[in-house]
């Protein structure tokens, strides 16, 4: 069986405190883009192996990627057979764009059809969160509002028919989420600590505004702790607005960035 696993886009990305388990609370919401996408063919075979390559491969272990992790989940839980993976990386890493997480979660739904398992996307997401915080989104692969560690997911509406988009990624920048997060540590409360001075419009009554009220109001919370670090990032959002942009953000926490432009521009 051959899967293409595409990536995400977040719209809107709030970090609003610190865990006590060490992760992060943030809201978002998660769509699905096909700006880049994956090759993986999953096959039986005698025994389990698995190769990396493509353009984006830079080098780690395909015995620790989430397509292996995926299986070996499943075979100790369910006692599936053997199969071999070839995966075929297209998207960039450490872009925001989750293409590691879409290739995972892509593996379990593919295994799950293989060896017809019969679970519903509800245990498929559950199995997913297992393999990081981003993963559960891409069982779905649909718009969904996100809250907890990215995790819980519910489905949101949203119309971007009017609009196409555009990704970037600047050469040579990669970010991780620890840099990311590690600027916006000092400023943040514990959970449930701290209130803010003045109320301001949540998540998704922003994302219920016109597209064309976005610019300043739907925000990424990590462009305040990257930009400094990574102008070129900036620049990147800049240069969509000067092309006409509507709405221009960074993904996730970085490098790409994404733009929407109205389809009769």
């Amino acid at each position: 069986m051959t899967v293409y696993p595409n990536v995400k886009l977040n719209l809107g990305l709030r970090v609003l405190g610190k865990r006590p388990d060490g992760f992060h609370e943030l809201e978002t919401l998660f769509i699905p883009c096909d700006a880049f996408r994956d090759e993986l063919e999953i096959v039986p075979s005698e025994e389990f192996g698995i190769s990396v390559g493509g353009p984006a491969y830079r080098g780690w272990d395909p015995a620790g990627d989430l397509t292996a992790r995926a299986w070996e989940m499943l075979h100790a839980e369910y006692d599936i057979p053997p199969v071999k993976i070839r995966l075929v990386k297209n998207s960039p890493v450490g872009a925001g764009l989750g293409g590691g997480s879409a290739d995972g979660a892509f593996a379990l739904r593919a295994l799950d059809e293989m060896f017809a398992l019969g679970l519903s996307s509800e245990v498929l997401a559950r199995l997913a969160a297992r393999l990081g915080s981003d993963c559960p989104f891409f069982i779905y692969n649909r718009p969904m509002f996100a809250t907890g560690r990215g995790e819980v997911l519910e489905p949101f509406d949203i119309d971007l028919s009017g609009f196409r988009i555009e990704v970037a990624v600047p050469e040579g920048v990669a970010v991780s989420t620890r840099e990311a997060y590690a600027g916006l540590d000092a400023e943040l409360p514990a959970q449930g600590e701290g209130a803010p001075s003045e109320r301001r419009a949540t998540l998704r009554e922003v994302l219920r505004l016109p597209i064309s009220e976005w610019r300043k109001l739907l925000t990424n919370d990590f462009e305040r702790s990257v930009f400094p670090l990574h102008p070129e990032i900036a620049g990147l959002k800049n240069d969509f607005y000067a092309k006409g942009a509507t709405y221009a953000a960074m993904t996730g926490s970085g490098s790409a960035v994404f733009a929407l432009f109205p389809l009769n521009n």
